[in-house]
């Protein structure tokens, strides 16, 4: 038996490594031409630019900086539209139609009629004239607010305004400023009384808007804090926490005008009444606009209430001075309402009108209506939708309290 020698050849294993003639080499095709790495097939061209920023823009809207940008740009947007609606409101007050009272005749007196032209063109605007028998009426439309001033002859051909700084001081500084002016250019004697003045606690009339103003915007913040830190309070409870901290509130705000600073003398619980009404209001129209919008009732009701409502209700600068438009909607809305109700109760005691009670008894009806009948609804909805599907379809949903996709 002859005996096989096996030996490694260096040529041997390098030939078996070498590729065959029809085989396409290592880093080449078959055409010669060099090849990408170890990739295999032709190259692919990278995302076009649009799906590119198409893909981040996604990612974008996904993540949480995208609710923190829109936050940004509404905060901006409210913080130039809450100094806009003041500066627009309150910053140049312009009579537009000031109602007067004229007493007798002496709408038909010369001296009266040229006090009235001079006095019209020094304002830029008209008196609404209304005529009374007697004096006596044209009192009583003061004390009814229907009127701003009394306008009458004297005996010595003298023309007197008596004006009413309780019932509109920005209205009553306008036309005691106006007045002499006119009189000077009418070659008429005038003289100026106050029938209602203010306090000396309160010489410009602010404080009914100031009380007003705490009690709408603590109103619903407090039930913003309620929503926010109870979440699984029930309907009624809920409603019972907002009453309670109204009257709480009221009462409060109420104490320490009255008795603590005693700026304006108020009648205590009627005032107490007219601020936890307020309250209560302001706390129910975020409530319902909660309801509608979830997380971004905060816009409704800041525009509704802070925005539209206080420039509007006539507490800082008077319906007669505002723009047209303002001075209509702000009686329609609970800031406007608010101060109406205890501009009256403060100043003009026996002659108290139902309407502001109406205008906020109806704002805060519609509150809980909205709150009670579709709060339990939209949860049962959202309960029965349930979250979406985890993008793991094997995954268990254990703790949802919710079977997630079909069966």
């Amino acid at each position: 038996m002859s005996e096989h020698h096996e030996h490694n050849d260096p040529g041997s294993s390098a030939d078996s490594d070498r590729p065959s003639p029809g085989s396409p080499r290592s880093g080449t095709s078959r055409s010669g031409t060099p090849r990408s790495g170890t990739s295999h097939g032709p190259s692919r061209s990278g995302p076009s630019r649009s799906g590119f920023w198409r893909s981040r823009w996604q990612a974008f809207t996904g993540s949480p900086f995208f609710p923190a940008s829109v936050l940004v740009l509404i905060v901006a947007a409210g913080a130039g539209l809450f100094a806009a609606s003041y500066t627009y409101a309150m910053a140049d007050p312009t009579p537009h139609d000031i109602p007067t009272a004229v007493v007798g005749r002496a709408q038909d007196e010369r001296q009266a009629r040229d006090f009235v032209t001079a006095m019209e063109k020094g304002l830029g605007s008209s008196l609404k004239l209304h005529r009374y028998g007697t004096y006596a009426e044209a009192e009583e439309a003061v004390d009814e607010q229907k009127v701003f001033a009394v306008l009458r002859v004297g005996a010595e051909g003298d023309v007197v305004m008596d004006l009413s700084g309780a019932a509109g001081a920005s209205v009553a500084e306008v036309l005691r400023s106006a007045a002499p002016k006119a009189g000077k250019a009418a070659g008429v004697e005038v003289t100026v009384r106050d029938l209602k003045p203010l306090g000396r606690g309160d010489p410009r009339g602010l404080t009914i808007f100031y009380i007003t103003l705490a009690a709408d915007i603590i109103g619903f913040i407090g039930a913003i804090q309620l929503h926010a830190n109870v979440p699984g309070l029930a309907r009624w409870p809920r409603l019972a926490v907002i009453a309670a901290y109204s009257l709480l509130g009221g009462f409060v705000i109420a104490a320490m005008v009255g008795w603590l600073l005693r700026a304006v003398h108020l009648p205590f619980v009627h005032s107490w009444a007219i601020l936890s009404l307020t309250m209560f209001t302001a706390g129910m129209v975020f409530t319902m606009f909660n309801t509608l919008f979830g997380r971004w009732a905060m816009i409704p009701t800041w525009f509704l209430l802070v925005l539209l409502g206080n420039p509007s209700s006539g507490g800082a600068v008077s319906w007669p001075l505002l723009p047209s438009l303002l001075g209509t909607v702000g009686r329609w809305l609970p800031p406007g309402a608010s101060v109406n109700a205890q501009h009256t109760a403060v100043y003009f005691p026996g002659n108290v009108h139902v309407w502001p009670y109406l205008v906020l008894s109806a704002w805060a009806l519609a509150g809980m209506t909205v709150f009670l009948t579709l709060d339990e609804r939209l949860r049962g909805q959202s309960a029965a939708e349930g979250p979406p599907a985890a993008a793991d379809s094997g995954g268990s949903q254990e703790g949802t309290g919710r079977r997630e996709g079909p069966g």
